[in-house]
């Protein structure tokens, strides 16, 4: 019996929009919810070295829930590239200054470090109001 590997076409590939209401979420729970269907890992033509997944759209992320102390606790760090140039802001401040930074972050993490992980990332449109542009796509909402 000879049986085949299936790999998906690019012309295979059928992308949906979900949209996502971040109000009252936890922001690492709802990362680990969105990070798997930005990679397509809830289609049945799921191939790892693809990017076979569809695109989110995230609203209300200003609205966004924490555990514990994480508001003040929770660092978030990045570099100038200059001797003395590291900077560090607290979960609170990031969350008032760019509101879509944390959840972006969070989803990051979660997905591949390499090329793949970036194309996928960009599938991922992050607003901190509950208006969005892509009224045209007509997204489905995504009960989480």
């Amino acid at each position: 019996m000879l049986v085949k590997t299936y790999t998906p076409k690019p012309q295979d590939i059928d992308r949906k929009w979900w949209i996502v209401d971040a109000e009252g979420q936890t922001l690492g729970r709802l990362a680990s919810k969105i990070a798997p269907i930005l990679r397509g890992k809830h289609k049945p033509t799921f191939a790892p070295n693809l990017d076979v997944g569809d695109y989110v759209i995230v609203v209300n992320c200003d609205k966004i829930v924490v555990t514990g102390k994480k508001m003040d606790e929770k660092m978030y760090y990045r570099h100038s590239g200059y001797p003395g140039g590291l900077t560090e802001i607290n979960l609170r401040d990031n969350l008032r200054r760019f509101p879509e930074r944390p959840l972006r972050e969070a989803v990051k993490g979660m997905l591949a470090k390499n090329a793949l992980g970036r194309e996928t990332l960009s599938k991922l449109k992050i607003y901190a109001g509950s208006e969005h542009p892509h009224a045209a796509q007509k997204p489905t909402v995504l009960e989480l």
